[in-house]
């Protein structure tokens, strides 16, 4: 299991097209990727929920990776939100 910590940057937060290219992204590994903001975790594949998070500019989100390629998809999602979020 990997786990890590990422502030939001983007003053919109997770908005519509971000959210959707996380969940698509997420979609491309075996493993489960999770995202977790005050005690709420999400699955990221799962679009609708992770908007519904309502992650904004300055919050703090846990991003767990649980599977076979869970280094690989650890990596890969922690680039996006740095590039991207």
């Amino acid at each position: 299991m990997k786990t890590f910590n990422y502030t939001i940057k983007d003053e919109v937060g997770i908005h519509a097209r971000p959210a959707g290219q996380l969940a698509k992204l997420a979609k491309e590994f075996s493993s489960t990727v999770t995202i977790e903001k005050d005690g709420k975790s999400v699955n990221a594949t799962k679009l609708m929920m992770l908007m519904g998070m309502n992650i904004k500019c300055g919050d703090t989100i846990t991003v767990t990776v649980e599977g076979d390629d869970e280094a690989a998809a650890a990596d890969k999602v922690k680039a996006f939100l740095e590039e991207n979020l």
